[in-house]
């Protein structure tokens, strides 16, 4: 077809527009052809790529790559973080100070070498880990302007949280199996419970915290997180986090609670039963032995409740924020590592007498 001769139909015109589209971009001239070009040029960088694509998946990575975290805390007002950070400040050196004297003690005295005690030099050393895990980052922030946390050290915030929680909650148990031997079958205590026995239970114990820490860390790190990034608590902890990410979460909320709720639950019961069987037991006999036995029990009592109340409330209900988390979340983090060295060492006859002796004050021979 020559250039002066026109076309003989409109299909025939047609399909010469779509060829001449196809090889030259079209009958456009002049500056209509440059608009066209620079509009095609835009349509193209501002139109997402296929997911399958390879642009599609370094666009799906640069979204799940937050570098950071914001913590919300437990206060916007400068003046009360100033005033907080007065409150925290004692309590933690007082924690430090007095996890250490027990363990310490523990160590110097040869006659509380034994496995109540081996065990609660144990639980001494995870209460000291516990609170640095989240109280010296919450008293920095007190006095930062920007309350910021890597994304990194958020993840390791997370399993080591979890990692000397779920330890405690495993030796709490460990713990109360040991009081039942003791007092209800007091011949065969040293048997059963031998130094070979207490080093295995402590073995499984942080071993069953480990990976319990690494499942739920592992199943948080691989959700998408592309946006929101302030995380409404002081620290680092699985449900607030997993609200951030920009996926359903409904599966990894089951896990959880099937996880740590069903562990809290589960541990919580059986130590419960457990001083039921020996209050049960003591009930009957109480001479002076056996009330320094319930005296111990109680003490027992007192931490599992503390402890294992928090981790209830928080990890055996779905993720969803209630004004009471911010302070089950301080007394969980730095009120109880505190209050188990005292609970011990103020009902415990021999813990007083070796702190006196450690302490070179003298020792009651009736204690």
């Amino acid at each position: 077809m020559g250039p002066n001769k026109a076309p003989h139909s409109l299909g025939q015109a047609v399909a010469m527009t779509g060829c001449a589209d196809a090889n030259t971009g079209g009958f456009i001239f002049g500056e209509e052809q440059k608009n066209s070009a620079g509009v095609g040029r835009q349509a193209m960088l501002l139109t997402p790529s296929p997911p399958g694509t390879r642009m599609g998946k370094a666009a799906t990575l640069n979204q799940t790559m937050v570098r950071e975290f914001i913590l919300v805390g437990l206060s916007s007002n400068p003046t009360m973080q100033r005033v907080l950070f007065m409150v925290f400040l004692p309590l933690y050196l007082l924690t430090l100070a007095g996890n250490i004297l027990v363990l310490v003690t523990i160590v110097h005295d040869r006659q509380l070498h034994s496995p109540m005690y081996f065990f609660l030099s144990n639980l001494s050393f995870i209460d000291i880990c516990h609170a640095s895990v989240t109280v010296p980052k919450m008293l920095v922030d007190f006095l930062s302007a920007e309350k910021t946390i890597s994304f990194g050290g958020c993840v390791a915030q997370m399993f080591f949280l979890h990692l000397f929680t779920c330890t405690e909650i495993f030796l709490l148990t460990v713990m109360a199996y040991d009081r039942y031997v003791a007092i209800c079958h007091p011949l065969q205590y040293l048997t059963i419970m031998s130094r070979r026995v207490c080093l295995q239970l402590t073995g499984v114990l942080w071993l069953g915290g480990t990976v319990h820490s690494l499942a739920l860390t592992s199943m948080t790190i691989k959700l998408p997180y592309c946006g929101p990034r302030e995380v409404d608590n002081f620290f680092c902890d699985v449900p607030p986090v997993i609200k951030l990410a920009c996926t359903d979460t409904y599966v990894i909320e089951v896990l959880i609670v099937s996880n740590s709720g069903l562990i809290s639950v589960v541990c919580f019961v059986v130590l419960v039963v457990s001083y039921g069987v020996i209050l049960t037991s003591l009930r009957s006999r109480l001479s002076m032995g056996k009330r320094k036995a319930l005296s111990t029990c109680a003490a027992h009592l007192t931490v599992v409740t503390l402890f294992l109340g928090h981790c209830i409330f928080i990890y055996s209900r779905p993720s969803t924020s209630l004004a009471e988390d911010k302070v089950v979340s301080v007394f969980f983090t730095a009120i109880t590592p505190l209050l188990n060295p005292i609970i011990y060492t103020l009902r415990n006859e021999d813990m007083k007498r070796a702190l006196n002796k450690l302490m070179g004050g003298k020792v009651d021979a009736e204690k």
